[in-house]
Order: structure tokens, then C-alpha cells, then sequence
């Protein structure tokens, strides 16, 4: 068994650090007017920094027994004594500590390699510093990414940029950044920002990077085009130019055509041109845009499927095999109207909630399956035992919230598009029934069957169970 007397042990040398009879060097810190000489001891300085042991290696007591003396004009002697007195008793306050002095702090012990400082002073700003951080955001990136070693730092950055792109490039000098930082910044799934954003802040980039090209590519010469590449080179595999709209492509890639490898050029055209052209195996989705302000869905988890409806109620063309590879069409905000799980599952709840609501989405989750079905109505809901008529509504599925094996099927018999009774929840035609033997007791008769819309949106007619459903009312964002 061993005991450890690490106060007594620290006590000890911050006294030695303080007397001034056996020290055998002296280190000369700061800049005019700013200077300080402050003695110490080789062997404790050798053994607690990588980076003066280097620099002790040449320095040390000649035959004339003169002192060793280095320079360190850098770190200001305020800071350098904090480090002196943390390397010798392992004791570090930052009580009444600037947070401006506690970073220069960082950078000192940084440059002197001291790691195990470097690892807790990080952690201490991302725990406390966030906000200040944050208002001092330029500064931050710029000396985390001049180290290799302020790796959390560099990852605080990069995800402040990935949620709050649009405050950073109004700000921040977007050309200035390293390389680095701009590659950690565009792989990132959930950057928030349009692909054509991306793209064009990129070649913003290349084009600082090359002061001598003109913006307009229709200028460059085959070895502009060549120099752009090379500049470009670790960044441009993380466009995503499949999710770019055509009219994004034409206007903004095609231009620059001559950056790209020449099949992945093919491939976009293709991809345009042909929508029966299939997708290569390595196309990369389109990034995770926050839901925020968008919808608020436990349902569904997947944004391309909010796009997909969305591009259906706007008559969109939506056949197209690489749609869902497509950026995101998010023109509607969602208002929650009722959610089973939150406001029940009977007639009377629905029709208290959704009643004489207009352009509504009802979504239904299947019991014990991945099944997702429903519909768009664009006229009201009400309790007449009527139909309701318009040319304008279709029900879908989707299945594992996946978008690219979505059914989506139009109404035919526009007479019949959606039907009014009491003891009926959001029913389509005679397609998705959902309804109740009265209106205060929960569903007992819900099936989906091919009547009055085109297609067959589920492979049973059976009856089955619901596990939640939503209906949202949407309007233009």
C-alpha cells in the first residue's frame, strides 16, 4: 500500500519556485515595456515542458559557471508566472482572472507544450465561456485554428458555424479561414445552409486564395481552371451538387464545369436531363436541415418527406428518380392542429380541433409496422354527412420514414376527395377510412383500399391499428 502527500509535496516547490539562493536560470519574459526576469530551475522546467526542454538543450551553465538565460518574449511575465507556479505545485487559480488573460493563458501553455493545462483550460471555456465565445467568435477561430493541438476549441468553432452559418459569414472574414476549418465546416451533414450557398462561398474562397482571377470563369484560361482545381482540391468531393435544383446547376455549376471530374459532370447532366437515369451507388444526401420553425413532427423524421408533400401540393414534378436526392422544398410551415397521443383519438376531439380548417395533412402512423400514411385536404373538415369536393387533394405512404419508396396517389373522382360524418376522423374518399361507432369513443374502423384515387397506397385492405396521428394545417413560410 503507498500513500500520497501531494499538498505537503506542493507547498515544497512552490517554495522553492519563490526562494531566490538555488536557482540556475533565468528566463527573460514579455515585450517592452512589459519585461520581467524570473529565476528558475532547469530540471523542473526540462521534465514539466516538451517545449523548454528543447530549448534548455543548448542553454545550459557553461564551464564559467555563468547562468543559463532564455527568452520567451510572447507570454507576458503576468501569465508566465501563473504557468511557473502551475509547473512547479500543480496549483492553477483563475479567480479574478480576465477571460481575455485566461485565453492567453491557453496560448502560453499551448506554445510550451503543457497538455495536460492545454486539455483543462479547453474544457474550462466550453463549460463557462460559451457566450463570450460566441461575441468574440472571430478571434476564437482564428488562434484555435493556428494550433494543432486546441482540437475542442476547433470543434466548438465548427459547430457554431454548422448551426448559425448566417451569423458567422456576416462577421467573419469567410475568405480568411483556413483550410482546415472551411473542409471541417462543409462535410459536416448538419451544416445549415443551402447546397447553392455552400458552392458559391466555396468558390468565394478559391477565388481569394487566387488574387489574379477574375470572378467571371468565361475568363479563365485552361490553367486558371487548373489552379482553381488544385486550390479546391480537398473540398470540392463534399459539394453536394446532386441536391442542387437545374436551375442551380445551369446557372451556377455549369459554368465552372472544368473543376469537376468529367463523369461526375456526366452524372449531374444525366441527372437533369433524364429522369429516368438512375443514381450511382456514392451520391451523397442532401444535409439535415433543423426542423426548427419548419413542422413540429414526432411522425415523421425524415425533412425529404415534408419537401416530397410539399412539391406534390405545388404541382411539382415528382417522378423523378433523383428527387429524393434533391435539396430540400420547404415552402410551408406546419401549425400542429391535433396529435392522438396529446389530444386523443376520438371524433369529437378532431372535429372540436380541426373543424373549418382549410389545407390541412393528416399523418398516421400504423401499429406495430413501419407504415406512414395520409393525406392533403385543402378545403375544410366538418361533420355533414356529405363528401367534400376538389381536384386538388391525394393520400401517400411512406415506409421507415424512407422517401425514396413513397406512393403517392392522386384523386380521380374529384366528387368524393374527402367525407363529412360526426363519428369520422380525417377520411379520404372511400380510401382511408378512419371512424367510430360515436363520437366520444376512440377509432375502432380504420383501413386503407383503393376507391376513389388512382393508386393503392397499402398492400392490405384489412383493418388495423393506429399508434399516433397528427393533422397539420400549413401555410407559406
Amino acid at each position: 500500500m503507498s500513500t500520497q502527500f501531494f499538498s505537503k509535496l506542493s507547498k515544497n516547490y512552490i517554495e522553492l519556485l519563490e526562494d531566490d539562493e538555488y536557482y540556475d536560470i533565468t528566463i527573460e519574459v514579455g515585450e517592452d515595456p512589459n519585461v520581467k526576469i524570473l529565476r528558475a530551475h532547469m530540471n523542473i522546467l526540462c521534465y514539466r515542458s516538451p517545449y523548454l526542454r528543447r530549448t534548455l538543450a543548448s542553454n545550459k551553465k557553461n564551464k564559467d559557471n555563468v547562468l543559463a538565460h532564455i527568452k520567451l518574449s510572447k507570454i507576458s511575465p503576468e501569465i508566465f508566472q501563473i504557468i511557473l507556479k502551475y509547473m512547479y505545485g500543480g496549483i492553477l487559480s483563475l479567480n479574478g482572472q480576465d477571460t481575455l488573460e485566461i485565453l492567453k493563458l491557453l496560448l502560453a501553455a499551448d506554445e510550451l507544450l503543457l497538455q495536460e493545462l492545454v486539455d483543462y483550460l479547453q474544457k474550462y471555456f466550453i463549460e463557462n465561456k460559451t457566450e463570450w465565445m460566441e461575441l468574440h467568435f472571430e478571434l476564437i477561430h482564428r488562434t484555435s485554428f493556428q494550433s494543432n493541438s486546441l482540437l475542442e476549441i476547433q470543434q466548438f468553432c465548427t459547430d457554431f458555424m454548422v448551426k448559425s452559418p448566417e451569423k458567422i459569414f456576416k462577421s467573419l472574414d469567410f475568405t480568411s479561414l483556413p483550410e482546415k476549418s472551411l473542409v471541417q465546416l462543409i462535410k459536416r451533414d448538419d451544416l445549415q445552409m443551402k447546397e447553392i450557398d455552400v458552392w458559391e462561398h466555396v468558390i468565394k474562397w478559391g477565388l481569394a486564395q487566387n488574387h489574379t482571377l477574375l470572378p467571371d470563369p468565361n475568363t479563365w484560361s485552361d490553367d486558371d481552371f487548373k489552379a482553381m482545381e488544385n486550390t479546391l482540391q480537398h473540398c470540392l468531393s463534399l459539394i453536394r451538387f446532386f441536391s442542387l435544383s437545374s436551375k442551380e446547376f445551369l446557372q451556377k455549376v455549369r459554368p465552372h464545369k472544368k473543376l469537376l471530374r468529367r463523369q461526375l459532370y456526366e452524372d449531374l447532366l444525366n441527372s437533369h436531363l433524364d429522369p429516368d437515369s438512375e443514381p450511382t451507388n456514392n451520391v451523397t444526401f442532401p444535409r439535415s436541415i433543423r426542423f426548427d420553425g419548419i413542422v413540429e413532427l414526432k411522425i415523421v423524421k425524415n425533412l425529404n418527406i415534408i419537401s416530397t408533400i410539399s412539391r406534390r401540393i405545388d404541382k411539382m414534378i415528382i417522378n423523378n428518380k433523383f428527387d429524393h436526392l434533391r435539396e430540400s422544398y420547404l415552402p410551408y410551415k406546419f401549425q400542429l392542429l391535433l396529435r392522438g397521443s396529446r389530444d386523443g383519438f376520438t371524433p369529437k376531439k378532431f372535429h372540436e380541433l380541426c373543424n373549418d380548417k382549410h389545407d390541412t395533412i393528416t399523418f398516421i402512423k400504423v401499429k406495430g409496422t413501419d407504415e406512414i400514411f395520409g393525406g392533403y385536404n385543402p378545403i375544410i373538415w366538418n361533420t355533414s354527412d356529405s363528401w367534400g369536393k376538389t381536384k386538388d387533394s391525394f393520400i401517400f405512404s411512406f415506409k421507415d420514414n424512407n422517401v425514396k419508396d413513397a406512393i403517392i396517389s392522386n384523386i380521380r373522382n374529384t366528387s368524393c376527395a374527402v367525407h363529412y360524418y360526426y363519428t369520422n376522423g380525417p377520411c379520404f374518399g372511400s380510401d382511408i377510412i378512419i371512424g367510430a361507432s360515436s363520437e366520444s369513443v376512440n377509432y375502432n374502423t380504420i383501413k386503407c383500399r383503393k376507391f376513389y384515387y388512382e393508386k393503392k397506397i397499402r398492400d392490405t385492405e384489412d383493418s388495423f391499428l393506429i399508434e399516433d396521428y397528427e393533422v397539420h394545417q400549413i401555410t407559406k413560410g
